[in-house]
């Protein structure tokens, strides 16, 4: 049976999951889908490829097919809104300048650190978002509201940049996408200093929208992507399914990084701070996925040698990162990544 080829756009971000999973797990393809993503760097480029046809469909930030149809920066074109792919997955960080600026401050407190924001004195606090019409720049926006002695200046950089942002000083705090801010993080360059469900709990973060005359043009088409993801998503849903997907997420072909920082938006163990080990070079490990400081307690015995280690661990909650389908609908498990290779390759044979 001939498959119908979609192109569909994605920034590398955590949240892309439910599209990477459709694709290399075979949903699309048992939908009749030939699924191709293509990556993009930006929003802004995403934005611009589906409205002028380059792209069948698109993750999208929740509020982008509003503006884009509405005429609202950019090409205006009329986008729909198929299905949500994701709610929350975002973190709020501040450069390590910032941090000893503020002082301890508990995690996941927003109102605590928007205090110590508002007390801290200077020139405008420059954060970093990834696109003006975001999520991550309404829960800043609602976050700030009550705080009128914050002074913020908004920027905006595309995820992939933020870390190097926050390094080069051209900003002194983000709310960004996992997987970048562990990035941050990782080179030692930021705090984390709460999640996005600790401004709103559930959060519509990512949606898959296409352009209005296309979907009434391709009903069929529509109707068979939106069943593959929806099946993505109910596998992504199962606990003993997310160590695959990361490893899936990890390659070169999708996000292209350490499976470590891919982890904490799954899992929702979040390290917040990147801490040098006193002893020198030996690592030290935080292993309690209880919400709080957590003591280190292993050192040496290792055969390399990690540049920083987990200090602070903070358990996030499940709702850190959430992928839901729409219904209850049961999937049957798919079972290791290479059981269901070996699956598609003898129902191709016969």
């Amino acid at each position: 049976m001939s498959k119908t080829v979609l192109n569909c756009g994605y920034v590398p971000l955590v949240d892309c999951a439910p599209l990477v999973i459709a694709k290399e797990l075979g949903f699309a393809a048992e939908e009749g889908v030939a699924l191709n993503l293509v990556r993009q760097p930006s929003w802004s480029a995403l934005r611009d490829m589906l409205a002028l046809g380059h792209l069948d469909a698109a993750q999208m930030l929740s509020p982008m097919p509003v503006a884009m149809s509405i005429g609202l920066g950019g090409l205006p074109a009329r986008v729909d809104t198929l299905m949500v792919l994701s709610v929350n997955g975002t973190v709020f960080g501040v450069s390590n300048d910032v941090a000893a600026d503020i002082g301890p401050v508990p995690f996941g407190d927003a109102n605590a650190l928007l205090a110590a924001l508002s007390a801290r004195k200077g020139k405008p606090l420059r954060i970093g978002v990834p696109f003006h019409y975001s999520m991550h720049r309404l829960l800043l926006s609602y976050w700030t509201s009550t705080a009128p002695d914050v002074q913020i200046e908004e920027i905006t950089v595309p995820p992939p940049r933020m870390a190097d942002a926050v390094a080069e000083g051209f900003v002194d705090a983000f709310w960004v996408g996992e997987p970048w801010g562990s990035v941050a993080v990782g080179q030692d360059v930021a705090r984390l200093m709460m999640t996005g469900r600790d401004v709103w709990q559930f959060a519509p973060e990512k949606v898959l929208a296409a352009r209005h005359d296309w979907v009434e043009a391709n009903a069929d088409a529509v109707g068979r992507l939106m069943r593959a993801v929806f099946k993505a998503s109910a596998w992504l849903d199962v606990q003993k399914n997310k160590p695959l997907a990361v490893e899936i997420l990890a390659r070169s072909e999708h996000l292209s990084m350490s499976p470590d920082l891919i982890d904490p938006a799954l899992s929702g163990d979040i390290i917040a701070q990147a801490e040098y080990c006193p002893a020198g070079d030996r690592p030290l490990f935080a292993v309690s996925s209880t919400r709080g400081h957590i003591s280190l307690a292993q050192s040496g015995g290792m055969d390399r040698e990690p540049t920083w280690c987990g200090c602070c661990r903070y358990r996030a909650g499940q709702n850190l990162f959430s992928i839901r389908p729409l219904s209850s609908t049961p999937v049957r498990d798919r079972g290791g990544y290479a059981q269901c290779v070996r699956k598609r390759r003898r129902g191709a044979a016969a």
